[in-house]
């Protein structure tokens, strides 16, 4: 098993790393691989093939950065494209899932929010995959459940979906310790996502093992559902004051954000 990350931004979009600053940051954790998804909306034909031509300069035995794509689609809803390097027109999920999988990369439709559903259960055409847990959107303690049980119906319609869990890195100081453990022997971008595709692969964080298929105990859940009331509470809270502090016309700081991200 190697271990690496998923969803993840550089400076090529959003994110504060850079790719040779990521290449260190993950060295330094043990991972493998980088599963790179810059937003692709930030990026034309020309910048398209810089950004695959220095994943690959950086990419040694040690560890492969793998170039991947972030597509926005209709009613904010964001798919992940592990593998992909084309960009689309189309902002129909549906035809964004087709044009990502004739790619032959990992189409995976990001932190899904409660509200879509209903909609992503109603596509004829459905993704490889559902992150299950993004530790950006859900927080670093626990994912929803009922994302888990999106993924469970899901799979009666088309049973080699998976279950993803993704780091959604943009920040310096943001919580990195989700990570994804491959059945592989050595790590090529393309064993990489066969591998994904199979579902061969593990979520991981600590000692706790999260499995491609989504397949969690009552218990585990419970605790999560727990965890994730908790983590809302504390959400409210931070809304409440950021409120608050905008009719009094005080920014928050920088600093403050910086912090408040390490413990989100």
């Amino acid at each position: 098993m190697l271990k690496g990350v998923l969803h993840v931004h550089s400076t090529y979009s959003d994110g504060e790393f850079s790719l040779p600053e990521l290449r260190e940051l993950f060295l330094s954790e043990g991972c493998r691989f980088v599963c790179m998804t810059d937003h692709a909306e930030y990026f034309d034909e020309r910048k398209l093939r810089k950004y695959a031509d220095e994943c690959r300069s950086l990419s040694d035995e040690k560890l492969w950065l793998v170039n991947g794509l972030e597509y926005t689609c209709e009613r904010g809803m964001h798919i992940l494209g592990y593998g992909a390097c084309a960009l689309t027109s189309s902002k129909d999920p549906e035809n964004v899932v087709r044009d990502i999988d004739t790619q032959r990369a990992v189409s995976v439709i990001a932190h899904p929010g409660d509200d879509l559903f209903r909609w992503i259960e109603s596509f004829e055409t459905l993704p490889q995959g559902i992150e299950a847990w993004n530790t950006k959107y859900d927080g670093r303690y626990a994912p929803r459940p009922a994302t888990f049980a999106l993924v469970r119906r899901l799979q009666t319609r088309q049973a080699g979906l998976h279950a993803f869990y993704g780091q959604d890195l943009h920040w310096k100081k943001q919580f990195h310790g989700l990570f994804v453990s491959v059945n592989i022997d050595a790590p090529q971008p393309a064993t990489i996502i066969s591998a994904l595709a199979r579902g061969e692969f593990h979520g991981q964080r600590n000692e706790l093992h999260l499995p491609s298929s989504g397949m969690l105990a009552e218990g585990l859940l419970e605790q999560f559902a727990r965890a994730q009331l908790r983590s809302r509470s504390f959400h409210r809270l931070l809304r409440n004051g950021r409120a608050a502090l905008d009719q009094l016309g005080i920014k928050v700081p920088e600093s403050l954000k910086a912090q408040i991200r390490r413990v989100l």
